[in-house]
């Protein structure tokens, strides 16, 4: 017992929850190329707007669309930092999702790669689009849920590392949460769903 020596020192911080480089996505490429059927439109603030009216109905069917080529592209930009990527990826992501119906569950397996790696970046914006992301994808189909069982693997070690990040305020309010930024409550919800 007299070798062992009383210290003060704190031992150093393991960095789990320090923001990870984030490299430039294949959106930014396609969408410098010109290869996405978006634009970005001003008319009354600013939305997105798809070229060659892709989802119009047309005589009682929709035009085709491939959606395994263009969404894991999309949700692959959801880590991007850098505004017009930025928006054209989380709108873009948000409406192909809405659209796609039942047809994702084929896709599924090309957005897991894309969803760990927003995941990874450790940056709580980035985290927060990949869980809303993750619910809308979910919900989107009734066998969703199902075909996700298998990855969990993959996602569930960041939903672990951020399930207890919750700002404890006392008797003052979070204004986060209404805008679901919390990343705690974000957490749990996505598994809930």
């Amino acid at each position: 017992t007299s070798i062992v020596k009383d210290t003060k020192d704190k031992p150093e911080k393991s960095g789990a929850f320090n923001k990870r480089y984030i490299t430039p996505s294949n959106f930014r490429l396609h969408y410098d190329r010109g290869d996405l059927p978006i634009m970005v439109n001003h008319n009354n603030g600013i939305s997105i707007s798809w070229k060659g009216n892709l989802f119009q109905k047309d005589q009682e069917r929709e035009t085709e669309f491939d959606y395994k080529l263009f969404l894991p592209i999309f949700v692959e930009g959801i880590r991007e930092k850098t505004d017009p990527y930025r928006f054209l990826a989380i709108q873009g992501t948000f409406f192909l999702l809405e659209h796609v119906k039942d047809a994702i569950i084929k896709v599924i397996p090309d957005l897991i790669p894309p969803l760990k790696a927003a995941l990874n970046t450790r940056d709580p914006e980035v985290i927060s689009v990949a869980l809303k992301v993750i619910q809308k994808l979910v919900l989107s189909s009734d066998l969703a849920g199902d075909v996700l069982v298998p990855f969990y693997r993959q996602l569930l070690p960041i939903f672990n590392l951020y399930k207890n990040k919750n700002s404890n305020l006392g008797d003052h309010f979070e204004y986060g949460q209404r805008k679901k930024q919390n990343l705690g409550d974000l957490v749990q919800e996505t598994l809930e769903i």
